[in-house]
């Protein structure tokens, strides 16, 4: 069944990019992998995907420990400021950062293992209430005061959509998140990249891709049907 989902995976990631002129290679492919037994993820690296996504702070710390092969983990969810010091060490990016009360924090850990962490800021570009991220106007002003920490990278931006039943409707949000990257780019920031955008999950993800998306973050389209879809 995984290597049916990830072959159907890749070649709608592949048609969406040929839509819009886009090279494949500037695509990643996160494999949502969270409340997955190492076995189905064990599956997945089988097809060589090597770019995991997880929601919780024990469960990528556990897997982590469990399966030997160097993977890029991404903490993709919601991150306490009490628990940064258990991954700061393991993951390749942190996806959610939405406060300079986090970004501190996320300093401060990494200072300790003298380790520069890559990170992208969560926006709320739709400005749901039940989601975390910061305001699409307060972006610039958080991400410039980010920059001034010496010890975090910022990649460039990151949001959760609507779930809705049909992609189309998420164009928008995707758009403005596209175009407020190319915002802060030209603005030439010192210690900010503008290069990663990581949007779109199982439903909405060939859109993304359509939108200027570079990092998709898919999970039920791989690993099947789960009890609940946030962040994937």
């Amino acid at each position: 069944m995984i290597k049916d989902n990830l072959r159907e995976v890749e070649e709608r990631i592949q048609s969406a990019c040929e839509r819009v002129e886009r090279n494949r290679r500037d695509v990643t492919l996160i494999a949502v992998s969270k409340t997955k037994p190492i076995s189905m993820i064990e599956e997945v690296m089988k097809e060589g995907i090597i770019d995991f996504g997880e929601n919780k702070v024990q469960e990528l710390n556990q897997k982590c420990e469990e399966i030997k092969t160097e993977l890029n983990w991404h903490l993709i969810g919601h991150l306490q400021r009490n628990k940064v010091k258990y991954i700061i060490d393991k993951v390749s990016l942190i996806h959610s950062v939405d406060s300079l009360r986090l970004a501190i924090q996320i300093d401060e850990e990494a200072k300790k293992v003298n380790r520069i962490v890559p990170v992208l800021i969560e926006v709320n570009v739709a400005k749901e209430e039940t989601k975390y991220g910061v305001a699409v106007e307060d972006t610039l002003s958080l991400i410039e005061e980010i920059s001034k920490l010496n010890y975090i990278k910022i990649k460039g931006l990151m949001t959760i959509a609507p779930y809705v039943e049909n992609p189309e409707e998420n164009r928008e949000h995707f758009r403005n998140l596209r175009k407020l990257s190319v915002d802060i780019k030209s603005k030439n920031i010192d210690n900010v990249d503008m290069d990663i955008l990581s949007m779109g999950m199982t439903n909405d993800y060939q859109v993304a891709i359509e939108e200027g998306a570079t990092m998709v973050r898919v999970g039920t389209g791989i690993f099947g049907e789960r009890e609940y879809n946030k962040g994937e």
